[in-house]
């Protein structure tokens, strides 16, 4: 981003000063969204990084599958 002395700077910007505007520019990636989680201090010292946390999630699902018994829903 480009730096604007601030003698340069208008005290007031009209709207075609800004220039055209993109309808949905960022929509696509609006779509995909994000599953970002912020963990607890006590908690990301145990999980340093992201494969940590998933591969101690999916193991308490396997045990909680293998300890309910729980299977696949059947169509």
């Amino acid at each position: 981003m480009k730096r604007v002395k601030p003698e340069e700077m208008r005290k007031e910007y009209k709207r075609k000063d800004l220039g055209k505007g993109i309808r949905g520019k960022y929509f696509d990636e609006y779509k995909k969204g994000t599953n970002l989680i912020l963990l607890s201090p006590d908690v990301a010292e145990v999980f340093p990084d992201d494969a940590s946390v998933n591969e101690s999630l999916r193991s308490l699902m396997k045990i909680a599958r293998q300890s309910t018994g729980l299977t696949k829903r059947s169509t």
